[in-house]
């Protein structure tokens, strides 16, 4: 077996919801945020609305879902370009249920719903088989401890492609 490479991933958070009093109390401060990291967009996040969040910006869940959604998608497009499956549109609306107790909360499970358009002479078993490797090779579902299921579904192009 190969050597094991290793990959370090940094970014600059810096809260920017102090009002003037800090976190003097659960109401004096304002949730937001803003995720930095060099030589890109700065991301300007928040908590959740139902945390005192402001709802026009991201949160962390949206971004855990969004990150396993994307992870899956990029596998799987590696997937079908290595295996011969031409996609030509994807598209997905990944939900994940978290659960809130008086300890805390946890994710219970995030399901990936991948549409994907494929050329008209593309076989379809194949290209499902290749969600199910994408999501054995995906960084991000190999880390979490909630199940991440998968249900796509699939179309041909219908504007003559082949």
């Amino acid at each position: 077996m190969g050597q094991a490479k290793t990959h370090s991933y940094t970014v600059d958070l810096q809260w920017t919801g102090n009002r003037g009093e800090g976190t003097a109390s659960y109401r004096a401060y304002d949730r937001e945020y803003c995720i930095s990291i060099p030589g890109k967009l700065d991301l300007l996040c928040s908590s959740d609305p139902a945390f005192r969040g402001d709802p026009s910006r991201s949160n962390p869940e949206e971004q855990l879902v969004a990150s396993l959604s994307g992870c899956h998608m990029l596998w799987y497009l590696h997937l079908c370009a290595v295996n011969n499956v031409v996609v030509l549109d994807y598209r997905d609306q990944p939900e994940g249920t978290m659960v809130e107790t008086a300890e805390g909360g946890r994710f219970t499970r995030v399901l990936l719903r991948p549409h994907v358009v494929l050329t008209a002479e593309r076989d379809r078993t194949r290209a499902a088989q290749l969600h199910d490797q994408a999501h054995h090779a995906c960084f991000i579902a190999n880390s979490v401890n909630f199940p991440v299921d998968c249900a796509p579904t699939f179309a041909e192009a219908d504007d003559g492609r082949k």
